[in-house]
């Protein structure tokens, strides 16, 4: 792969030296590339205000899809947003019992409707009982903030993304397809959960190890055209992993539970840090290429 390919990295404290908050801390290493292809499209359709109308959900405001519910004065709402309501109708306050609203469930099927991400630049338009489906599986669907530091509830495009890992988390961005990270703790007994992106875990369950791996910043079907490779070592030894990135969409909680990265052992970590074994000091390096 060419250099000039981003990955990100989050240093926090000084340079080269991590000290880890409560939760999680990251360093990201992720390629921005995207390239989705277009689901299979119909010609514009276009379904009426009124009818939008009908088919909104009082509570959730988005489409109602069967089984829909209505109270005895006819109101409808979702099946989703009906026990959120404690069976009564959000309209005029009757009790909702089970009355399906069978009419409104047929108009529904016999319509096209568009992708709810046409914002994100789909343009599909679907009947209306594969439009869930879909939007499921739809490239264009936004992506979770992969921050490992924190539950960040960002979602968006790539390009939007990219400008909050920066803006938000303090994201450090490096140019290249190489790096070499440095972490540096006192006393490694204190770390629990230190996590970079490149992703760096201290305790992999209830074993004292460290796990590393990369995310790539786009769908699975992208990520798979790439390889990288992770070393770390020291006094002689050194251990290498060989493996092929994960989208995004998986968390990194997800990645790291499958054990699907560089795993190093706490001991094996302290003798690559040398010394008395009273601090560690690892560094990775790596490699990303295009296959």
């Amino acid at each position: 792969m060419a250099t000039g390919n981003p990955y990100f990295e989050d240093v926090r404290a000084k340079p080269e030296v991590i000290d880890p908050p409560s939760s999680d801390e990251m360093t990201d290493v992720l390629e921005n590339v995207v390239d989705p292809a277009l689901s299979a499209v119909k010609p514009n359709l276009t379904v009426s205000s009124s009818v939008h109308e009908l088919l909104e959900c009082p509570v959730c405001l988005t489409a109602m899809y069967p089984p829909i519910h209505q109270c005895s004065n006819g109101h409808t709402i979702c099946a989703s947003c009906k026990p959120r309501v404690h069976n009564r109708c959000p309209t005029c306050r009757h009790e909702l019992g089970n009355i399906r609203c069978l009419a409104l469930e047929k108009v529904a099927a016999s319509l096209d409707f568009p992708c709810k991400y046409q914002n994100f630049g789909c343009s599909g338009i679907y009947p209306y009982y594969s439009k869930l489906k879909h939007e499921s599986q739809c490239a264009f669907r936004p992506y979770n903030c992969p921050y490992a530091g924190s539950e960040c509830t960002v979602m968006g495009d790539i390009p939007d993304l990219v400008s909050h890992l920066k803006d938000d988390h303090k994201v450090d961005m490096h140019e290249g397809s190489t790096f070499n990270h440095r972490y540096v703790k006192s006393n490694p007994h204190e770390v629990e959960n230190a996590t970079w992106m490149l992703t760096v875990t201290f305790q992999l369950g209830m074993a004292p190890v460290y796990i590393a791996f990369l995310r790539f910043m786009g769908d699975d079907n992208e990520a798979k055209n790439y390889s990288y490779s992770l070393e770390v070592g020291g006094n002689g030894r050194k251990l290498i992993w060989h493996g092929v990135p994960r989208s995004i969409r998986d968390s990194h909680r997800k990645v790291r539970d499958s054990f699907d990265g560089l795993i190093i052992q706490r001991n094996m970590a302290l003798f690559f840090s040398g010394g008395e074994r009273k601090e560690l000091k690892l560094r990775v390096t790596g490699r990303i290429w295009k296959e």
